[in-house]
Formats: structure tokens, C-alpha cells, sequence
């Protein structure tokens, strides 16, 4: 491997790869270095692999500029390179009068969005769509859909081998310095490489990256906060011929209904709080899926409900605390030229990752 880059992107997941990408697209010289022995190890590989419209998020937020921007981009990119994914429209239902005061507020802040095709549907209009799915009122978003995630990063990566760019696994970060105009990037190997630019993009290991990094002052370190979410999979045929989720609570979108491109259903996220990253799934939450899904779903056959996986969201808002917005951070907050970090990427990550690209490579 060569030892001087461009840019050094850390983290191959699906939004280090766009960037790497785009900036490899750009003319740059692009180096990705991924801890793992594959890129698409954790969060990227561990979600409900939704495309997202942009409703929830604050109006004016990187989250709901850059989600928006990426939606119409993502499906276009999936539709020329031939990624699998289909726009399957989602249901938002409401079964108390809070639930529908809230699908207003939805509504309202996502036309705020630039999304303004969200329709409401009666209970006799979702029976027609969804004959399983009990509810007083629903919002319906046509622009909601789902892709492969793996067959999208799989593309990503093709687009950055053939602009230039290479990926080296087993390659976790150590410490990084400055020397000179130079980034000199160590890794757990012993090994060395330089870079004029670097990008974090480390998931859940970017707050431990960017500790790692002489140069930025710990007072632009945001703390590190972990949520698991788990996912039960629903054996047999699925019921469902679209999206289906209830409203969202303070950490999360709560125990939804998304269908993977081979039709399965699979019900989640929860959101459990936890000190570090361990997937391992705990069954003794099915109790509580079954309640919660039984509040749209009444016909569930809690013996079709079986453990699926988990995925950790990397977040900068602990329990309690307002959902954060993505932190972005350029040298106009850390006073470090040529560096960017990429803070609390969570959802809308995958949907907003060519709009995050762009954005991350004007700063670079």
C-alpha cells in the first residue's frame, strides 16, 4: 500500500464509502481505513434498511436538509446502478387521539421539509391497504421505501475502486498527529500513512477516533452514547405489502414494520441503552414486542415472532436528552485544516449518505 494520500477516510461503512467515493471522484488520491476484517461490519449492516422522506426531523437540521437531498438522490443512483430497492410507501397510525395530534405535528414539520406528499388515510382507506393493520387515522408517505444495503455499499465500493481508491481492512486507528500540512495516521498495526486530509467517519467509534487525534482540542469532542435496538422477524409470508409504523418516541421510531427486498417482515428497533457495543440479542424483550405491535397488529401470532438481529446506533444525546442532530464538524468549529469529523450519524444516515458526501467533500 502506498503511504501518502489526499485524503484518508476512517471507517468503510455505508457513509465513509460515499464519501470516500465522491472525494475519489473529485481527482483525489483516497485511502479507507477500516478497523474490521470487512467493510459494513456494524451500524450500515445492522438496521431496517429504510429509505427515509424526511418527516420527523427539525426543520432547518442536517437531518432533514441532507435526508431530504439524499432520498431523491439515492433512488436515482439505485435505479442507474441497478441496486435492488422498491418505493413501498409507509403508514404512519394513529391509535389514540395523542397519536393523531401527533401525526399533525408530523405533517406539518415535514412539509416545513420540502416533503409535501404526505396524505392522510382513514381507518377504512388503511383496511383497503392493509387489512391486518387496526388503527383510527394514518399518514401515508409515498416516498418511503427500503434498498439492500449491502448491494448499495457493494456499488459504492465499486465506484471508489474504479476512480482510484482503495479500502485496507484490519487497519484500526492508533493515533493520529500533525506534521506539518500533513495528517500522519498510525495504526494498531504499526503501520503509517499521510494524508493533506482526513475524514472521520467512524460510526460508533468516532468519538474514540477523534480522542485519538493530537491536534483537536477535547473541548469539540462530543460524549459517546450507545443504543441497541433489537429486530424480530416474522416467519411465514408476510402480511403486510407495505411500511407500517406507529409514532415515535423520545430515542427512536419505535417498534415498526419494514419489509427486506425478499418480502420478509421484520418488526423493530426498541431502544435500550447500553455502555458498549455487544450485539448479542436479548429474548426476554418479546413480551413487550408482542404488546406493542399488537396496538396496530392485533392478529399477531406471537409464535411467528422469532429473535432476528440487533444493530447500535451511534449517538451523541444520551437517555433523556432531545435527539441531536448530525454534528459535522469542519475546521470552521475545530480550527484544524483539513479535517472533518463525522458526529452521531445515526438514521437518516444511509438515506442522507450521497447528500453527506457532497456536503463532507466541500469541506475537504
Amino acid at each position: 500500500m502506498e503511504t501518502d494520500f489526499d485524503v484518508i477516510v476512517i471507517g468503510a461503512g455505508i457513509v465513509g464509502l460515499a464519501c470516500a467515493r465522491e472525494l475519489a471522484s473529485r481527482g483525489m488520491s483516497v485511502a479507507v481505513l477500516e478497523a474490521e476484517a470487512q467493510p459494513l461490519t456494524h451500524t450500515s449492516s445492522r438496521n431496517s434498511e429504510v429509505i427515509h422522506a424526511g418527516i420527523y426531523y427539525a426543520p432547518g437540521s442536517l437531518k432533514a436538509k441532507l435526508c431530504v437531498e439524499g432520498k431523491s438522490r439515492l433512488y436515482a443512483y439505485c435505479q442507474r446502478k441497478q441496486v435492488p430497492h422498491r418505493q413501498l410507501g409507509k403508514l404512519i397510525v394513529a391509535t389514540t387521539q395523542e397519536d393523531v395530534e401527533k401525526l399533525e405535528r408530523y405533517r406539518q414539520t415535514a412539509a416545513l421539509n420540502g416533503v409535501t406528499d404526505l396524505e392522510w388515510r382513514s381507518r377504512s382507506q388503511v383496511e383497503k391497504l392493509e387489512p391486518d393493520v387496526v388503527c383510527d387515522t394514518a399518514l401515508w408517505s409515498p416516498s418511503t421505501g427500503i434498498l439492500d444495503t449491502h448491494e448499495y455499499a457493494l456499488s459504492l465500493l465499486g465506484d471508489l475502486e474504479s476512480a482510484g481508491g482503495i479500502v485496507v481492512c484490519n487497519a484500526r486507528v492508533a493515533d493520529i498527529d500533525r506534521n506539518g500540512e500533513h495528517w500522519q495516521v498510525s495504526t494498531a498495526e504499526n503501520d503509517t500513512v499521510s494524508c493533506t486530509r482526513l475524514l472521520n467517519a467512524a460510526g460508533l467509534e468516532a468519538v474514540a477516533v477523534a480522542n485519538s487525534i493530537a491536534p483537536l482540542a477535547a473541548k469539540h469532542v462530543p460524549e459517546a452514547f450507545f443504543a441497541i435496538g433489537h429486530y424480530f422477524v416474522l416467519t411465514g409470508k408476510a402480511p403486510f405489502n407495505h411500511l407500517i409504523y406507529p409514532t415515535a418516541s423520545d430515542a427512536g421510531l419505535g417498534v415498526h414494520v419494514t419489509l427486506d427486498i425478499g418480502g420478509q417482515a421484520r418488526f423493530g428497533p426498541d431502544v435500550q441503552w447500553v455502555e458498549h457495543v455487544d450485539y448479542r440479542f436479548d429474548e426476554r424483550l418479546k413480551a413487550e414486542f408482542v404488546t406493542a405491535i399488537r396496538r396496530y397488529y392485533p392478529g399477531l401470532d406471537a409464535a411467528r415472532l422469532q429473535p432476528g438481529y440487533t444493530g447500535i446506533r451511534p449517538k451523541i444525546a444520551g437517555p433523556g436528552a432531545p435527539a441531536a442532530d448530525f454534528n459535522i464538524q469542519s475546521s470552521e468549529t475545530h480550527g484544524c485544516h483539513g479535517l472533518v469529523n463525522l458526529f452521531g450519524i445515526e438514521s437518516p444516515g444511509i438515506t442522507a449518505s450521497l447528500a453527506i458526501a457532497e456536503y463532507v467533500a466541500d469541506r475537504l
